[in-house]
């Protein structure tokens, strides 16, 4: 088991690239199940969650051949088994995304409820009710979601809770079903489009993805591609609140600005100097403190709650007073006993973070509790005195890669090392 030791006061300054979307890569990976050939993705991020669900799609019985760190080729012509490992299951929230794909091109399915980052209650009722209304017998035993499907038909759905992953596989499923299934209410996330737009190059008939009526015409087969994934809006949200937080510049590159709109007009609320290039942000907070800023987290194109703890941390050190409000999950909010740990003035109450800022935080050994808590103790070790420490940094390898790496290149001092290594916190970074 590791952890991350950061010695703070430094300001991030630089440039640094963005890697591909863990949340459009893992949909793309369960809707090659759909593919009557071979699936080429690159700009793979290479995570565990992605690892997880290659070794998930290997367990039944899917070809994926690695081409490098950041591209494979998937074939699911010859798969063996629809018995999703429940070992492998339990590791991640993603995994439901076989649900349709499964169902659609192979019919049937046995899976366990997944797992992931407790944050709260994540149901699947309208999965499940948009593939039952398709034409899918499915019943729950002992935890486990059986289905059975001889054939899906069309159907028109509408979604009583806007569900991002439930629009996912809707319209994976759909994209093979005969005739025509249109979605209500759909999510809009740039990470569907994603999805679609990987799903029409395989041949699919979609429209409307990104607004909240997707309609999906049924084909008989999907057939082999190449598809680049997008790049990760999530992460880039995160480099530049750090930048904000620490005030430093910086250059992010291989992004696309349109996706970030939300979180660039916050981050212009707080102070910060930014520019926009075609597929790239400068951000500049040098000299000043970040005024504090109310946020709402909202579904796309909305505050994501993906950056929600991020702001937390933000707003920690800012100048002013100022509320979180979550309004996506009920459970998000178990980073702000950590930050109270490293002084930060937080008051809770139900959905909202009362935050006052403070010119500094002070370093303290705290506890990741899930992906976007782990960035925003990393964010806080970066603006406290002194050496802090991050424990339970595996929730963070689930979504960032090379952050150690990234940060240094921005001049932030982190290290991770073993916990079972004995050395003198101060030490590391002699």
């Amino acid at each position: 088991m590791d952890k991350l030791l950061i010695q703070g006061g430094r300001a991030l300054s630089g440039m640094i690239s963005i890697h591909g979307a863990k949340n459009a890569a893992l949909p793309i990976l369960a809707a090659g199940l759909l593919c009557d050939g071979s699936l080429n993705i690159n700009n793979i991020p290479p995570l565990q969650d992605i690892q997880s669900m290659i070794q998930l799609l290997r367990a039944l019985g899917v070809t994926i051949n690695t081409k490098n760190e950041t591209e494979i080729v998937m074939d699911a012509r010859h798969i063996t088994g629809y018995h999703a490992p429940e070992a492998l299951v339990k590791t991640m929230r993603a995994s439901i995304l076989l649900l349709g794909p499964l169902l659609s091109r192979f019919g049937q399915i046995k899976i366990p409820f997944p797992g992931g980052c407790a944050i709260g209650q994540r149901p699947i009722d309208q999965h499940l009710l948009g593939l039952k209304a398709m034409g899918a017998e499915i019943y729950i035993e002992n935890d486990w979601i059986i289905g059975k499907s001889k054939k899906l038909t069309g159907a028109n759905i509408v979604m009583q809770l806007t569900s991002v992953t439930g629009t996912e596989n809707i319209m994976m499923a759909a994209s093979l079903a005969k005739g025509k299934t249109v979605i209500h209410n759909a999510a809009k996330e740039p990470e569907i489009i994603d999805l679609a737009n990987c799903l029409i190059q395989m041949g699919a008939q979609i429209i409307g993805h990104g607004t909240q009526k997707i309609t999906i015409e049924g084909v008989k087969r999907l057939h082999s591609t190449h598809y680049h994934i997008m790049s990760d809006r999530i992460e880039a949200s995160t480099y530049l609140i750090a930048a904000a937080a620490t005030r430093g510049c910086i250059h992010i590159t291989d992004i696309n600005p349109r996706y970030l709109q939300s979180i660039l007009h916050v981050l212009k609320l707080t102070g910060a100097d930014i520019e926009i290039f075609p597929q790239s942000i400068r951000l500049d907070m040098r000299n000043h403190q970040p005024r504090a800023v109310n946020i709402k987290t909202a579904p796309y194109p909305g505050i994501a709650t993906d950056v929600q703890a991020q702001f937390c941390t933000l707003n920690a050190v800012a100048k002013g007073s100022a509320y979180i409000e979550e309004n996506i999950f009920e459970n998000r909010f178990q980073h702000c006993e950590e930050l109270i740990k490293m002084k930060a003035r937080i008051h809770l109450k139900k959905n909202r973070a009362w935050i006052t800022g403070i010119e500094k935080l002070e370093a303290a050994s705290v506890c990741a509790t899930d992906l976007r808590a782990a960035a925003s103790l990393v964010i806080a070790g970066l603006l406290a005195e002194d050496v802090s420490e991050i424990l339970n940094i595996h929730h963070m390898d689930r979504g960032y890669f090379d952050l150690e790496k990234k940060i240094s290149q921005l001049g932030g001092q982190i290290k991770r090392i073993s916990v079972q290594q004995k050395m003198i916190k101060q030490e590391v970074f002699i």
